[in-house]
């Protein structure tokens, strides 16, 4: 549980707690320090976390206890702290205003407080205001005027402030009339003030400066004029005026002082003189020396001539700036805080010539410059200053309205012209400064940069601010603007002439046309692959289009490393031979002239055809299957494999390099032949020495018993030519006989009966191997006695 002392007054303490858990109902008290005893306490509900503690004693140091009770009013818990009441209340005395915006406050003191606090607000509540203050009296400031206000007083000390005092009402004086005061002649002053909010009078007394002598005067009007009606007042002399005005309550208000000096009397005694000339950032200024007797009671003094221009100074001289061919009437008027006096008499004086302006050059003829201008009235003579920016200076004197003088190219004069006669020289008019056009070049080099871009530089030239570089052919004018000696022309129109001439210029007289041009080709253009054609089994036909007059090509076929081909032309197209079956190249073609080289063409990809497999072999795997198999050939993805005879074909398609094929005929001749595919599409035919299958295997195979333990064979054969071989094997033995050519029939010999033998009748190759792929055929050959019985056929194996 926590508990500190919110606030405090002279008698009261209010106690801010927090909330104890449990507790229906708090106590606070207040003791002496070192004392057990309360003084006073206060009770408060379950829901309240702050609490006063009345009837203290000011100015007293006490020990406020907090405790949570129960719901038998037992202690649950409690907290204390320590704190003081404030000072006792202090009293009013008086309350005055001797001023419009202030108000004076005596009070008593009390004892304990380090400090009171002023309190001063309106009925209406409009104002309200607190003023510390260190001790009585006290002064409360930023008051209206002529303004009832309530005032009380509160003491402080370190533990917080007491109850305000018993109020008192107090009242402000009016405010103090704003006067305007004026001399209107060099004997009287005018005084001029807004009248003042319930003011029924005004007061006024006026004093000469330095003297003790006063005139006094009441009036209910807002304007005086003191004059020798009222008081004799001196020219040129200051006087105060102080005033205040008056309340209902006859209570004067605040007073208002102001000092006006009359005006000084006419300056009677002038002289002229003329002023040298004083030259100071080429600015001339020639002036007239005016000086005067001083006038009693002048603080400054303005001479001012007939053209508008004068002097102002406090003392008893000043220079006008005059300018060329004027007339001028001089006069002197003094002045003070109250005006100015009249003005003397007028003196005259006549100025000196005007400087020609405008001026301007002409150059006729390059080189040879003159400068020319008006005839200025009252000139006897004139001279010209002429200077260039290298520091050469040149002077010429004419009593004509031009001069000439040698001006080069680059270079920038300064110029300027004065015109002389008795009075004196002009002042200078405008310079002009006069720049030559810039010097062309002495050396302009042009070479091709890129395939549409020209370099273009030149040696610096005099005078030059900016260089414009122009290019020009029958169709188009490109610019290039640069500070450099140096300037690239891109964007240009392949092979083409253009006409190039550098400009020197600047922002004076522009550029110099007289340059002489040069003329320069541009690369030629880049030519554009149209087709490329394969024209044989090693050569490609490359074809372009293109606008160049006049040019070469070169035809690039760009392989793997160290595989590059190429060939020229003049004309559109031409032949590039040799190029290896099975490869990828990028084809490209560039232009070339004495100008120089294109740009290279659009790369075209090439392809050429695959290579045929080196070898390529067929065997026969059954009387209607064989295999071909190849190596692989370059370039070839898919192989495309036929086989060709009278009697048919057959074909297969694989990625392999090898084939089973089928559906084939025996003894047949075939024509082998391949097809390579690159996985672009591109196709090389191949073909290979012809292919024969085996004779076929006979039909209407039999097995017959014959005498003396022997077994016919006999056959079907469609080729009455053949040679064929018959093979009878049992469990012991194998038995071979081979017929004549022709026939198709043979025994075999020593037959051992009751076995189960296997028959095999094969044609032979030319070689006489037997062919390994037809069929055999099982019989059971029983007995007969001791021999051959009974052959029965059990099928085929």
């Amino acid at each position: 549980m926590t508990v500190s002392v919110f606030t405090v007054t002279s008698k009261s303490a209010v106690v801010r707690w927090s909330r104890y858990e449990g507790a229906l109902s708090y106590r606070v008290t207040a003791s002496l320090p070192n004392s057990q005893v309360p003084v006073v306490f206060a009770s408060f509900g379950q829901n309240t976390v702050m609490g006063s503690v009345n009837s203290l004693n000011p100015n007293t140091a006490y020990t406020f206890r907090v405790e949570a009770l129960g719901d038998l009013m037992n202690l649950l818990g409690d907290a204390t702290v320590d704190g003081s009441t404030a000072p006792d209340v202090p009293t009013i005395q008086t309350a005055s205003s001797k001023e419009s915006q202030k108000i004076t406050v005596e009070f008593s003191t009390v004892p304990g407080a380090t400090s009171y606090i002023l309190r001063a607000e309106t009925s209406d509540g409009s104002f309200f205001s607190e003023t510390p203050v260190p001790s009585s009296p006290g002064t409360v400031t930023n008051l209206q005027p002529y303004t009832d206000y309530t005032l009380s007083v509160m003491s402080v000390n370190s533990a917080g402030r007491s109850q305000p005092s018993i109020s008192v009402e107090a009242k402000t004086v009016l405010p103090a009339p704003q006067f305007n005061t004026s001399s209107p002649s060099n004997s009287s002053i005018l005084v001029k003030w807004d009248p003042v909010n319930h003011a029924v009078l005004y007061s006024l007394s006026i004093v000469r400066d330095g003297s003790y002598s006063q005139t006094r005067l009441n009036t209910t009007n807002s304007l005086v004029t003191f004059d020798n009606t009222i008081v004799n007042l001196e020219s040129g002399t200051t006087y105060c005026i102080k005033g205040n005005a008056w309340s209902p309550e006859n209570i004067p208000g605040d007073d208002f002082s102001v000092c006006q000096i009359t005006r000084p009397p006419l300056v009677i005694q002038m002289r002229l003189e003329i002023g040298g000339v004083v030259i100071e950032f080429k600015l001339v200024l020639r002036t007239i020396m005016v000086s005067w007797e001083r006038s009693q009671g002048a603080e400054q003094y303005v001479a001012s001539s007939s053209v508008g221009q004068n002097c102002t100074t406090s003392s008893n001289s000043c220079a006008i700036p005059v300018s060329c061919g004027e007339t001028h009437l001089v006069k002197v008027t003094a002045i003070n805080q109250a005006g100015p006096s009249v003005p003397s008499e007028p003196v005259q004086f006549i100025s000196f010539p005007c400087p020609p302006q405008p001026i301007w050059v002409e150059e006729t003829v390059a080189g040879n410059c003159s400068v020319m201008w008006n005839a200025v009235p009252h000139a006897e003579i004139y001279t010209t200053f002429i200077k260039s920016d290298d520091g050469i200076e040149n002077m010429i004197n004419s009593s004509q309205t031009s001069c000439n003088f040698t001006c080069r190219c680059g270079y920038t004069y300064i110029i300027t012209v004065f015109a002389h006669n008795q009075a004196g020289s002009s002042p200078p008019g405008p310079a002009l400064n006069y720049t030559t056009l810039p010097c062309c070049p002495e050396t302009t080099s042009i070479s091709l940069e890129s395939w549409e871009t020209l370099k273009i530089e030149w040696s610096p030239v005099r005078g030059a601010d900016l260089y414009e570089t122009r290019a020009v052919d029958t169709s188009e004018v490109i610019l290039c603007n640069d500070t450099a000696p140096m300037c690239a022309l891109s964007d240009l129109t392949c092979n083409s002439r253009y006409s190039v001439v550098v400009l020197p210029c600047n922002d004076l007289r522009g550029c110099n046309l007289t340059c002489s041009p040069q003329t320069h080709e541009t690369a030629p253009c880049m030519p554009e692959i149209i087709q490329v054609s394969q024209s044989n089994s090693s050569g490609v036909l490359v074809s372009w289009t293109s606008s160049n007059t006049a040019a070469n090509y070169n035809v690039s076929v760009i392989g793997s490393v160290n595989d590059t081909h190429s060939c020229q032309s003049n004309g559109t197209s031409c032949l590039v031979p040799n190029l290896p079956c099975g490869s990828v190249y990028e084809v490209s073609a560039i232009a070339y002239t004495t100008a120089g080289q294109s740009m290279p063409s659009y790369t075209v990809p090439l392809e050429t055809a695959p290579c045929c497999p080196a070898s390529l072999q067929v065997s026969q795997v059954t009387q209607a299957v064989s295999n071909v198999t190849w190596s692989v050939a370059i370039g070839a993805q898919t192989y495309i494999v036929t086989l060709s005879s009278a009697r048919g074909n057959a074909q297969c398609h694989t990625m392999d390099t090898d084939c089973l094929m089928g559906c084939i005929t025996c003894g047949t001749n075939y024509t082998v032949s391949l097809e390579a595919i690159s996985r672009t599409g591109h196709k090389s035919e191949c073909t290979y020495h012809g292919f024969s299958t085996s004779e076929c295997c006979p039909m209407g195979i039999r097995l017959f018993r014959g005498t003396n333990n022997t077994l016919r064979v006999r056959w079907r054969s469609n080729n009455v030519l053949s040679n064929y071989t018959a093979e009878v094997t049992g469990s012991q033995s194998t038995h071979v006989c081979n017929p004549q050519p022709g026939t198709n029939m043979c025994d075999v010999l020593e037959i051992v009966c009751g076995q189960v033998y296997s028959v095999v009748v094969a044609p032979l190759h030319k070689d006489g191997t037997k062919v390994q792929f037809c069929s055999k055929r099982m019989y059971s050959v029983s007995c007969l006695g001791s021999d051959v019985g009974m052959v029965l056929y059990r099928g085929r194996r």
